[in-house]
């Protein structure tokens, strides 16, 4: 039986709004972990049969099939095409398993997954263009702002503001002790950025933890989307830039190339779910992807469920009885950022290394997304 194999993984520092990338533009951010990824493994670019990027707003910049404009900008020849898809915030999760099944069916050998999302120059819901929802769609579903489903999310499950803010906190203390250790210095590559006075700067590190914010900062936060509620810009993910890119492969081709599989994709879901409440399909995406890789919650080692809003995960781990150490051990999108359709690989990417830092064997991602979907996956790292 054909398998899908994961030979390299990469993501770019994740930028804040109107911070270091916000100079750089969505198409050129996009080519750079793609010419990160031939730099690493020594490929030939000839041999990608396919590039599948991952991206939310495709307006402006991320229009016009961003996946195939970053090959050409990263010198790929011209006879590797390239795709562009929309699983709103699991977009380049998608992207894996589209990779992924091309590969195990047999029509791939060589697939690039990934995905950009630059918040800063393409803002969130600008490819609506003032479009409101439909009517008939509204006719049959309470269709709501993700915000007000992260407070009604909290009210179901009984979670406090404290309880919120203090998942929030944990994100942030994570991520910079994770920072501190030089854990994401593998997994990230630096960038020289321009800044408009025309100087250069090395950027390396993710912008988006806070090593001053404490309980008290958070609790000073107003309720963002609802009179008198919990969910604030603290608990919240940080409107981000950034972009990721996986090498998959056959393990016949590997073998081939001389290249190590790392990890293996065993499992792979995607479920719908209420799409007012919108964000609980983690929960159902994580049973259904461990019953088809015959493997219980106790057997995962590691777990990035991404953090939309803390009301998420919180609700994830009540459901599932996961361990919450093996959560988000490194910190969440809280604190690292969440740019829409690069979050699937990066979330990919950190819990890859974090699995060969540790010595895990599985580790399950998963992620809730627009109108009430989500993704999950399960890698399986090999020795």
């Amino acid at each position: 039986m054909r398998e899908a194999v994961i030979i390299e993984a990469v993501r770019t520092p994740v930028g804040r709004k109107n911070g270091m990338l916000s100079a750089m533009r969505a198409e050129d951010l996009a080519a750079l972990p793609l010419q990160e990824l031939i730099k690493r493994t020594g490929i030939s670019p000839a041999l990608v049969e396919d590039v599948i990027y991952g991206c939310v707003s495709q307006v402006g910049e991320q229009a016009f099939d961003i996946a195939r404009q970053a090959a050409l900008i990263a010198d790929f020849p011209v006879e590797v095409p390239g795709t562009t898809i929309d699983r709103q915030c699991g977009s380049s999760q998608q992207a894996v398993h589209f990779a992924s099944q091309a590969i195990i069916s047999g029509d791939m050998d060589v697939v690039i997954a990934g995905g950009v999302e630059h918040m800063t120059r393409v803002p969130m819901g600008s490819n609506m263009k003032g479009v409101t929802v439909n009517e008939n769609l509204a006719a049959k579903y309470e269709m709501i702002n993700q915000g007000i489903s992260a407070e009604r999310i909290a009210d179901k499950w009984g979670f406090s503001r404290q309880q919120l803010d203090e998942f929030s906190l944990a994100s942030h203390e994570k991520a910079i002790a994770a920072m501190q250790s030089g854990y994401f210095t593998v997994e990230t590559m630096a960038l020289e950025v321009s800044h408009s006075d025309g100087s250069q700067m090395l950027f390396s590190q993710d912008e988006g933890p806070r090593e001053q914010t404490s309980l008290d900062k958070l609790k000073e936060l107003k309720a963002a989307f609802q009179e008198g509620g919990k969910i604030t810009a603290g608990n919240s993910s940080q409107i981000s830039d950034g972009a990721a890119a996986i090498l998959l492969m056959s393990r016949a081709k590997a073998d081939e190339l001389g290249l190590k599989p790392r990890f293996r994709v065993i499992a792979r879901t995607v479920v719908g779910s209420d799409p007012t409440l919108m964000l609980t399909g983690p929960i159902p995406a994580t049973e259904k992807v461990l019953r088809t890789a015959r493997l219980s919650i106790s057997d995962i080692d590691v777990f990035e469920v991404n953090e939309a809003f803390a009301s998420v995960p919180l609700a994830w781990l009540q459901e599932t009885g996961a361990d919450p150490d093996r959560l988000n051990p490194n910190g969440g999108a809280i604190a690292l950022g969440h740019p829409l359709g690069a979050s699937g690989a990066r979330l990919m990417t950190t819990m890859l290394y974090e699995l060969e830092r540790t010595g895990g064997r599985y580790g399950l991602q998963t992620m809730c997304e627009g109108h009430g979907m989500a993704n999950a996956t399960i890698i399986e790292r090999l020795p």
